[in-house]
């Protein structure tokens, strides 16, 4: 049974992050790794996810014109970054960032 250092020394804090616009999740993602590395963190990544296509298909007229219709598309774009055996000053660090709005970010302890 592995002890309690040892379990904290293999721990690795997952970053997933999730946005419509390609630009805008690039500049978040360098901006998490730049604060990470500040703090003396590892990092892995950042790792590109396949992104995610929702299509919408909507008729143009309400009555008729069946065969008329426009579709929509919303793409999700998602990165992927490892912290290994992160400290408690290198989480502090992530939840103090300021990161622009239609991005989404989710963490991880695994």
């Amino acid at each position: 049974m592995p002890k309690k250092d040892e379990q904290i020394q293999n721990a690795v804090l997952r970053i997933k992050v999730k946005a419509y616009d390609p630009k805008l999740i690039d500049n978040s993602v360098k901006q998490i790794i730049e604060a990470i590395r500040r703090q003396g963190g590892e990092v892995v990544g950042p790792t590109p996810l396949p992104t995610e296509f929702k299509k919408y298909t909507v008729n143009r007229s309400t009555f008729v014109h069946k065969k008329s219709r426009e579709q929509f598309e919303l793409r999700v774009h998602k990165r992927l970054i490892d912290i290994l055996n992160p400290e408690q000053k290198v989480i502090e660090s992530l939840t103090d960032l300021n990161l622009p709005s239609g991005v989404d970010v989710e963490i991880k302890m695994s």
